[in-house]
């Protein structure tokens, strides 16, 4: 396996040795510190960014290389070099790419042509780091993922995309609660629900909040507006997303012991209330310090050809 361009690229078996490598990270930050030496991951960045921008350039610093970050007025992109060729370039210099941009046509072009591993860091359809952050903190809480309910409400994006992928190959249930109209993208629901049965998890999928949080270990969700969404259609999604707000009612639904996730940033008073992000419940912040040994993990495993792939 080349490439991390969505977390559907992976078998249960790949995502459990991710796993098992960021836990490892975590204590030892220090490991293959001379994987990189003298050598740069650029980073492309068509968007602003924190965890991903920081927690990645922390990653390659601990494997000995120089994270060097470019952004579209920085590249030959905008005067027509085409990411073919700019991939081949990249690729002669460096010893992997990172890249955050809107379309996932754009990376799967950037990665056909490049001749090292690249790594989607979160595009309009996937966001694989996140997802493996997002696992990583779920286990290091409970102390394990089997038998664990993740209920991620609102709008079902790449973050909630690449989360119900993720939780299907390792065995877990997950429930969305979205808005009518907000239905997840069909082939990301049909290879979460495979891969769910196969593992002995679950899939569901309804716009009832009380059906998807009632058992739930986890209550996850996003950003109502995200970058790139159109202004006009501010008032309709908050109007149609303004019942999935999580709430200490929704976190009642809940497990006692139930947790609250989200990936940052978030706007409190709209997806979440200020009591549930910043209380005891919360492991917002938890989640944005493990992006940086999930990164690591997945830059340690693709360089090291640990990944088989599908």
């Amino acid at each position: 396996m080349k490439d991390l361009l969505r977390i559907t690229d992976l078998t249960g078996d790949d995502l459990t040795l991710l796993l098992e490598l960021a836990a490892d990270s975590q204590g030892t930050p220090g490991t293959a510190p001379s994987l990189l030496t003298h050598q740069i991951v650029p980073m492309y960045f068509a968007e602003p960014s924190t965890r991903t921008r920081l927690s990645t350039a922390a990653a390659v610093t601990r494997l000995g290389g120089t994270p060097v970050t470019v952004g579209p007025d920085e590249l030959q992109l905008r005067r027509g070099e085409t990411i073919a060729d700019t991939a081949r370039v990249m690729g002669s210099y460096a010893a992997a790419i990172v890249i955050r941009t809107f379309a996932d046509a754009d990376v799967a072009d950037l990665a056909a042509a490049a001749p090292v591993p690249v790594i989607n860091a979160l595009t309009d359809g996937h966001h694989p780091l996140q997802a493996v952050a997002d696992l990583l903190t779920i286990s290091e809480h409970f102390g394990h993922l089997l038998g664990h309910r993740i209920a991620y409400l609102g709008d079902p994006g790449n973050v909630a995309r690449s989360l119900m992928e993720a939780a299907a190959l390792a065995g877990m249930d997950i429930a969305l609660a979205v808005p009518p109209g907000y239905s997840p993208a069909e082939e990301a629901l049909a290879f979460a629900t495979t891969e769910a049965e196969r593992r002995g998890g679950s899939v569901l999928v309804t716009h009832d909040v009380a059906e998807a949080v009632k058992g739930a270990s986890v209550v996850y969700t996003d950003v109502w507006m995200s970058m790139g969404d159109p202004e006009q259609e501010r008032g309709r999604r908050m109007k149609a997303l303004a019942p999935y707000q999580v709430n200490e009612h929704r976190m009642d639904y809940a497990r006692d012991d139930a947790v609250f996730m989200h990936c940052l940033p978030a706007h409190r008073g709209q997806e979440v209330t200020a009591d549930v992000l910043d209380g005891g419940r919360s492991l917002a912040f938890r989640q944005a310090a493990n992006r940086l040994p999930a990164t690591q993990a997945v830059l340690y495993a693709l360089l090291t050809d640990r990944l088989a792939g599908r």
